[in-house]
């Protein structure tokens, strides 16, 4: 959550956040924190959106929070008009995006989440040079 809140305190929508991760490696613990912060859902309202696709928070700016793991081929992918989604003056964080990383715009900030034995996590973020210098690099935490 803490890594979450320190993200959006640097976010400029409109942003696309991909999350990259194992299952259980924190991806919506981690939107949990950025809805939270954005002041778009209490992060207690903040749910996977795997079984729903997309969930929708808050009003400005509006957060959308997608799930692309149970999807399989990009047909699937395009009945979700997430094209739309990618014109508007929010915040679109997407868990299992990589899945479909050709159908999804370049300019992105990738977070990858890794568990560590110590049951810490490590976040390394990846994002285009507009946004460089707004994020931190990485943080174990």
């Amino acid at each position: 959550m803490a890594a979450g809140r320190a993200i959006a305190a640097r976010l400029q929508p409109p942003a696309l956040i991909m999350l990259i991760g194992d299952l259980g490696a924190g991806k919506t613990t981690l939107a949990k924190g950025i809805v939270e912060a954005l002041g778009a859902a209490a992060g207690e309202e903040v749910l996977s959106p795997t079984f729903s696709l997309i969930h929708e928070y808050g009003a400005s700016p509006k957060v959308y929070h997608i799930d692309l793991y149970r999807l399989d081929r990009v047909p699937e992918l395009e009945t979700l008009g997430l094209e739309d989604l990618w014109r508007r003056p929010a915040v679109v964080i997407v868990e299992w995006g990589e899945k479909f990383d050709r159908e999804l715009p370049g300019e992105r900030i990738e977070i990858r989440l890794r568990c560590n034995d110590d049951d810490s996590r490590t976040i390394e973020i990846a994002q285009p040079a507009a946004v460089a210098d707004r994020l931190p690099r990485r943080r174990r935490i």
